[in-house]
């Protein structure tokens, strides 16, 4: 499963958009309601499902 998958499974009907943007030099970023929760460009690392998922759900709370 993708980061996306893993994340619209865990969230069924609470996700309305989805939204990949191309870019290039190896720059991944998870951003919700224009919050960066993760930035692959400042760590090095691509984002855990599991990581996502729970900073989404504290966003939510």
């Amino acid at each position: 499963m993708s980061l996306t998958d893993d994340i619209l499974d865990h969230f069924r009907g609470q996700v309305a958009e989805v939204k990949l943007i191309t870019s290039s030099g190896g720059v991944f970023e998870v951003v919700v309601n224009g919050e960066t929760l993760h930035s692959k460009k400042e760590t090095g690392v691509f984002p855990k499902a599991e990581d996502m998922i729970k900073k989404m759900k504290e966003l939510d709370q």
